[in-house]
């Protein structure tokens, strides 16, 4: 097989951008050259030729939290459909979160996803070891070259894996040397919340009060519990979904390399806030849930200041007649992993935060956050997992574009400039959308691999 050049693309990569090329060979990334090269004088034998111009070429984007729903819960999502979606979106490596059924909670769960994937996925996997109150042998167990980390609930969701024992959890962060994405929210106050609500709306707490029942405080008090017990621990904290102000607070903006406490948020608190609710309904209720616009505000800060370190979507599809309902009734969680990439790309044209902070935040933080092997820059001898964006287009978002099998998107109606217009995963075109099949079907994926901390 012939290398294929990338030739005159925008490359965006490590905080810089400039008009270059790239050589792929044997799934990786053999040169980067600086500057434009005349085409007619490249000899046509050598090479497949892909001609960048006009385009933006990112690093696939690395999605460190997305709920496939696969096992047990495929009628809303598999890891062949929403794999899909992603490599649609840029998406070209994911991380799954545990909360299937079974609950990826033993390393026997566990092995028999990977399994799946290795039939199924249309992009690069890795799955998290979910924490439950009596499993710390199979996550001390784990293979650290092969798991991204652990994931732990501190508020109940998805799964029934809420971890309330404090001894359990002191030991997760005594022993566990990896990263613990953690899910703070805190129970109690959840559920005093709840049951308030119920008592003042006894025919149903209207959905648009979610954010009520999943409160602000349960956000922070429980961020600040886990945040000060890695302090104490010297554990590798990362503050998944951030939703407020509050907990921005305690956050320090500094580049990632100088942190073991780190945070994400996601393009839905980016991009709503709790008024949107009356208007979307169920389809943006999510947990935590969204906060108020001086919280969006605040949040697309962090963003720029380096507060948040990663961008993530916690893509969480639903059927359309789980999302009916109250507060209480109705699903939580949305599909995004789709349009993440052009949703936040159309965020940075409106001088948010540039489009280098697009890449770092998406594509080389996560690579760094969980020590990925040679994935998340475009690098010499870096697997080539590449992006070509088209960033002149006037596209109207609609749940007819939707790939993963819950068949909608809560973003429908919003217009982007930006359009994946290929993503390559390994060296190999994993999808073309000018093609009227936009998917090769070749089964490009490849397990990620870590390096252990």
């Amino acid at each position: 097989m012939k290398p294929t050049l990338f030739a005159n693309g925008l490359i965006f990569n490590d905080g810089f951008r400039f008009i270059g090329s790239i050589v792929v060979s044997g799934g990786m990334i053999q040169r980067v050259d600086n500057g434009r090269i005349d085409l007619r004088t490249v000899d046509r034998d050598a090479y497949d030729i892909v001609d960048c111009e006009g385009k933006m070429v990112f690093p696939g984007v690395i999605d460190g939290h997305v709920h496939f729903r696969d096992p047990g819960l495929t009628e809303k999502g598999d890891l062949e459909t929403e794999s899909r979606a992603a490599i649609a979106g840029g998406v070209t490596s994911f991380f799954d979160m545990p909360n299937t059924n079974p609950a990826t909670t033993t390393l026997e769960a566990w092995e028999e996803k990977t399994r799946r994937a290795a039939g199924l996925s249309a992009a690069n996997y890795a799955f998290f070891l979910g924490a439950t109150n009596d499993n710390l042998d199979q996550i001390l167990g784990a293979d650290p070259t092969r798991i991204p980390g652990v994931k732990l609930f501190l508020g109940s969701s998805t799964g029934n894996m809420l971890v309330d024992d404090d001894d359990t959890i002191s030991a997760l962060f005594r022993s566990f040397k990896g990263v613990i994405a953690c899910h703070a929210e805190s129970e109690r106050i959840i559920a005093a919340s709840r049951e308030a609500l119920k008592k003042e709306y006894p025919a149903g707490i209207p959905v648009g009060l979610h954010h009520m029942v999943r409160s602000r405080q349960a956000c922070v008090e429980a961020t600040d519990h886990a945040i000060q017990l890695a302090r104490k621990t010297n554990a590798r904290l990362h503050l998944l979904h951030v939703t407020t102000a509050d907990e921005l607070a305690f956050l320090a903006p500094a580049p990632l390399s100088n942190k073991r406490i780190t945070a994400e948020t996601c393009p839905h608190y980016l991009l709503f806030d709790h008024n949107s609710v009356e208007t979307t309904g169920g389809l943006t209720k999510c947990n935590p849930a969204i906060k108020t616009a001086a919280d969006r505000k605040e949040l697309l800060r962090a963003i720029n200041d380096s507060r948040i370190d990663v961008i993530a979507t916690d893509h969480a599809p639903h059927l359309l007649a789980q999302k009916q309902g109250d507060a209480l009734t109705a699903a939580s969680g949305m599909p995004s992993v789709q349009f993440s990439l052009p949703l936040i790309l159309q965020l940075a044209r409106k001088g948010y935060f540039t489009y280098e902070k697009v890449v770092e935040k998406m594509c080389n933080n996560p690579a760094l956050l969980y020590n990925v092997d040679r994935r998340g820059f475009i690098r010499l001898h870096y697997w080539a997992d590449l992006v070509i964006i088209n960033p002149d287009v006037d596209h109207t978002i609609s749940n007819d574009d939707v790939i993963s099998s819950c068949g909608w998107t809560p973003y429908a109606g919003q217009t982007v400039n930006f359009k994946v217009e290929q993503t390559w995963v390994n060296g190999r075109l994993a999808y073309d959308s000018r093609r009227q099949n936009p998917f090769t079907g070749e089964q490009t994926a490849l397990p990620i691999r870590f390096s252990p901390f």
